[in-house]
């Protein structure tokens, strides 16, 4: 082994072979060849590394990407990779929070998957009808179809289901907004807008 002192430095582009190479005695300090090694031995450990934190992230609905359609199958959706993997997400949560007895908890909890946002649940028994009404989001849920066929699904079929958003209006923005704010904001999101 050859002294390198004199030489430039030695740099690890690897953080787990730095950390291999401080595990071994202080006699290969100088070892260019075990730096090297040790550098090639922890790429290797860098990609495994990696391909575990990935792998282990399939195993939750809400960091999932590439087992995402692992998710779907099991729970007998199906798999639309035209779709935003958030709404995909959604779709899988709602039907895991799904399960059990029919009732306003139980909508609002598979509502609140979809949206990410509060929703407010009320019945109207007298005309076998209950209503969603989406509090925090301002226009139509980018994934009500999705929603609805959930929603279809785990209510009972003598009760139907209607559905009330939130718009902005005129007094909502007036002297809160400039017009440069309003021009990014797009129709949908304001009463009697463009869907």
């Amino acid at each position: 082994m050859s002294n390198l002192s004199g030489s430039a430095p030695f740099s690890f582009s690897s953080v787990k072979g730095a950390e291999l190479f401080s595990y071994l005695p202080a006699y290969y300090e100088t070892s260019r060849v075990i730096r090297a090694d040790m550098n090639t031995k922890g790429h290797e450990m860098d990609h495994f590394y990696q391909a575990l934190e990935e792998t282990f992230q399939q195993f939750f609905v809400r960091t999932a990407t590439w087992g995402l359609p692992r998710w779907e199958a099991e729970l007998g959706i199906e798999t639309n990779l035209n779709k935003p993997l958030e709404q995909r997400r959604a779709v899988v949560e709602s039907k895991l929070r799904g399960g059990g007895k029919f009732s306003g908890k139980l909508v609002k909890n598979v509502s609140e998957a979809y949206d990410g946002g509060k929703v407010a649940v009320t019945f109207q028994p007298q005309q076998w009808n209950f209503t969603i009404k989406f509090i925090d989001t301002i226009g139509i849920p980018p994934n009500l179809d999705d929603l609805k066929a959930v929603i279809e699904e785990i209510k009972p079929a003598h009760l139907s289901v209607e559905y009330q958003f939130s718009y902005l209006l005129i007094r909502d923005i007036h002297g809160v907004k400039t017009l440069k704010e309003m021009d990014n904001l797009p129709l949908s999101k304001f009463a009697g807008g463009a869907v």
